[in-house]
């Protein structure tokens, strides 16, 4: 996970499939997900931009189609978290 978020910081915005994809429903609206490993990883950091160059990364959760209740509660715990992060 560590190599997926300094692929994320030396990309940024650009940083797309395989490695990062948006997660998808209402509730995660505006948040994406890492895919550690190209998708391989059967864990999901799930973060969103916070500033022109500044992202946030609130939860990790597993997989979606491995567990779609716990990544379903990773992201209603990001959305929470993502409620006291200053934005720049």
């Amino acid at each position: 996970m560590l190599h997926a978020a300094q692929k994320l910081e030396a990309a940024g915005p650009r940083l797309g499939h395989p490695h990062s994809s948006a997660v998808q429903g209402e509730s995660g609206r505006g948040f994406r997900e890492l895919r550690p490993r190209a998708g391989r990883s059967r864990w999901r950091p799930i973060y969103r931009r916070v500033g022109p160059s500044t992202f946030a990364i609130l939860a990790v959760g597993p997989e979606a189609q491995i567990d779609r209740r716990g990544f379903d509660a990773a992201v209603r715990r990001a959305v929470e978290r993502d409620r006291d992060v200053e934005t720049d």
